[in-house]
């Protein structure tokens, strides 16, 4: 489900406990080393998503938020904030050539490259 996150609302926040959880406390962040990733610079992605990131002109990054029943993939298109919002159950992950990394959730994709060793290791996390 993509969802618009710009806003701080209570509907929001009960979509986001229903689908993927509370956020992490912070001794689990602690724990695990961080729960969100650097910037990852977008490939590909499904026809809505790209829909989205072609109204404006900028480089298209993400970033990954690791909750405690899912993942929230974040990106920006003009002013807005958006999020593809991911339960681990539905939560498909490929590895492809030259580090570029698919995350897909039912017709919802994001293919992102990982360049940086630090990335690498996030998305590895968030395997396990």
């Amino acid at each position: 489900m993509i969802k618009n996150l710009s806003y701080n609302s209570k509907k929001n926040k009960t979509l986001l406990l229903e689908l993927v959880g509370r956020p992490l406390s912070l001794i689990e962040r602690l724990k695990l080393g961080g729960i969100g990733s650097n910037k990852l610079v977008i490939t590909d992605a499904s026809n809505e998503i790209v829909e989205l990131l072609r109204l404006d002109n900028n480089i298209n990054y993400c970033n990954i938020e690791i909750r405690k029943n899912g993942i929230i993939i974040r990106f920006r298109s003009l002013l807005e904030t958006y999020g593809l919002i991911i339960p681990y159950y539905k939560l498909v992950i490929y590895k492809g050539e030259s580090k570029i990394y698919s995350f897909y959730k039912d017709q919802h994709f994001i293919k992102f490259l990982v360049n940086k060793k630090n990335s690498t290791l996030f998305v590895k996390k968030s395997l396990d």
